[in-house]
């Protein structure tokens, strides 16, 4: 086999992860079996491709190698008690063959975001199952140490199984309950993939995880046509990948985003999010989401006038903290005060939100540097010069 081929079906690999253990937990009704199952057909490719080659749909094969494991799981614990899941799992290989496997991931993403599950673990658990994320990197983004994120994703898994959780799209009627942690969720694995420089875990790079999110936002704005914050989700996240191109230079270190090429901007994408935005406010039931987005337009005004309206993104930061009061949206809200007013301002705004939390987050110790610095050239100066020497006569 060779480099190419198997560079092509490792991402093959990892490009299906979210689809097929979602099309097998759907099956199954069993996320964890489906999890297990679909790791061991990844170690079977791993084994196996490099010897035979890889096959002409590597999705057929691992979903095959997954099917496979499940059934001779459910044959050992002797509990075959639903003759019709089974013979839904022996009877779909040809519906893999003819590439026709329909994409559950949204479906999967309501179980996870199901009202007999803790709250607090609608997100994590939808980074895991959904999109394949390991259980440290989602720990990292939550602020939890890995143990306790595992222990926590293993209870909710067996949870779903334990309460019987219908593996469907909920009613329109029932939807809106759920839509909020859904739209978490997605957020949640956009900001990871935007913001990893190199992946902690194998089965999903970075950029791909933030275009998997991204797909699965147009998937709820189209499935939730009427709500004003998936829209805003949505446009959000467009903004954000509009400007991707120019978030590292060659060297591929980070740019900040004050001193990106807007000429590496994707326009295309940024007028997208515009137009998504304003769709979503012309629905006058602003949220969350809709405010961050109109913040990120608000930066990409650069693109077009080639200026960033500080004081305009201060007020609209004061709207987001209004409804939602984060470590984030805090932070945020002073590094633009701080470019709108002085660093002094926004040195004095940051010392507000000082909290045990902001110990090990990142965000807010980058924003105290840079507002410190811009202090630092602000006080040199404006600090008077050398007395002048009286003219020679």
């Amino acid at each position: 086999m060779s480099d190419t081929e198997w560079a092509a079906a490792e991402r093959s690999a990892r490009d299906s992860y979210g689809r097929l253990v979602a099309w097998l937990a759907f099956r199954w009704r069993d996320v964890a079996a489906a999890e297990d199952a679909m790791a061991d057909a990844l170690v079977a490719a791993l084994e196996h491709w490099p010897r035979t080659g890889v096959p002409r749909s590597p999705d057929a094969w691992l979903l095959t190698a997954a099917r496979r494991r499940l059934l001779q799981r459910r044959r050992h614990e002797l509990v075959t008690r639903s003759p019709e899941v089974l013979a839904a799992l022996e009877g779909d290989a040809v519906a893999v063959e003819t590439e026709t496997l329909p994409d559950e991931r949204l479906g999967l993403l309501f179980v996870c975001a199901h009202p007999a599950l803790p709250s607090a673990m609608h997100a994590p658990l939808m980074l895991q199952v959904v999109l394949g994320l390991d259980a440290a990197t989602i720990a990292s983004a939550f602020l939890v140490s890995p143990a306790a994120m595992a222990q926590r994703l293993v209870r909710a898994k067996a949870t779903i199984r334990a309460e019987g959780l219908r593996f469907e799209i909920p009613e329109a009627r029932e939807r809106p309950e759920r839509l909020a942690a859904v739209l978490e969720g997605i957020y949640g694995a956009y900001t990871i993939g935007s913001s990893l420089v190199s992946s902690a875990n194998p089965s999903l790079l970075p950029a791909e995880l933030a275009g998997e999110a991204l797909y699965l936002a147009r998937l709820v704005a189209r499935l939730e046509p009427d709500s004003a914050e998936a829209r805003g989700l949505l446009a959000l996240m467009l903004f954000c990948e509009g400007r991707r191109p120019a978030q590292f230079d060659q060297d591929g270190r980070f740019v900040p985003l004050a001193l990106q090429e807007t000429a590496l901007w994707n326009r295309h994408l940024v007028e997208e999010g515009e137009q998504t935005l304003m769709d979503a406010f012309r629905m006058r039931a602003p949220g969350r989401f809709q405010w961050e987005a109109a913040i990120q337009s608000a930066h990409c005004q650069r693109l077009f006038t080639g200026e960033t309206p500080w004081a305009g993104i201060v007020q609209l930061y004061e709207a987001l903290v209004g409804c939602h009061s984060g470590l984030g949206s805090r932070i945020g809200r002073a590094v633009a005060l701080g470019e709108a007013a002085g660093a002094e301002a926004g040195l004095a705004a940051l010392t507000d939100v000082a909290e045990e939390s902001v110990a090990s987050y990142q965000p807010y110790w980058v924003a105290r540097a840079h507002l410190e610095h811009k202090d630092t050239r602000q006080a040199n100066r404006n600090a008077p010069g050398p007395p002048c020497s009286a003219p020679s006569g």
